[in-house]
């Protein structure tokens, strides 16, 4: 009889892990409950929908971006159904699909060619980022020449208004030297010039009292 109860516990136990789940019905959380469809695809799923209830398989293939034959196959054993039918003409029935697991094996061999082809998809992906190391390094050394030549021809520039600048101070100085030297000349010419017109003006009373 304990027996008996056991098998009836596990019974009810596997009928409600395997209830057929439709996906024009079932809530984000039921969506969750399938094995294989997590929060992503299952938001996915919800926002879909509200485009409009998927027709078919097909539909909700189509629709569901990152769903594709396998994963289809997979969720239908698990229980989905789409419009209560199960992935490629499989019983609805959760014990039917439960039992019919063997069909869905040659999606999951279909699903490894496109897991392999997705390493291989990646490849030249990572060849780029390998490249973009090098294409940085390239730019960044040609910016700093760049700048090294700017910084030079910028010293260039400033060491030639320098010199221009010393050469224009040079000859200025040069030329007040020889003004100066001229204008002490000229002084030094004056000085006997003016002796000799005043011992001119000091002789003129000095004639004049001889001639009375």
């Amino acid at each position: 009889m304990l027996k008996k109860l056991l098998a009836l516990v596990v019974m009810l136990y596997a009928a409600a892990s395997f209830a057929a789940v439709d996906v024009n019905k079932a809530s984000a959380a039921e969506l969750d409950g399938i094995k294989g469809i997590g929060p992503g695809i299952s938001s996915k799923i919800i926002e879909e929908r509200k485009k409009g209830n998927f027709k078919d398989w097909n539909d909700f293939v189509e629709r569901v971006k990152g769903v594709g034959e396998g994963n289809a196959a997979k969720f239908s054993a698990e229980g989905l159904t789409v419009n209560g039918a199960a992935f490629k003409g499989a019983s609805a029935a959760p014990a039917a699909a439960k039992k019919d697991e063997k069909p869905a094996a040659p999606a999951k061999a279909e699903a490894k060619p496109a897991a392999a082809a997705a390493p291989a998809a990646a490849t030249p992906a990572a060849k780029e980022e390998k490249k973009d190391p090098k294409a940085e390094a390239k730019a960044k050394a040609e910016a700093e020449k760049k700048a090294k030549d700017e910084a030079k021809a910028k010293a260039a520039e400033e060491k030639k208004a320098k010199a221009e600048a010393d050469k224009k101070a040079k000859e200025e100085a040069k030329a007040k030297k020889e003004a100066d030297k001229k204008a002490a000349a000229a002084k030094k010419d004056e000085k006997p010039a003016a002796k000799a017109e005043a011992k001119a003006e000091a002789a003129k009373p000095a004639a004049s009292a001889a001639k009375k």
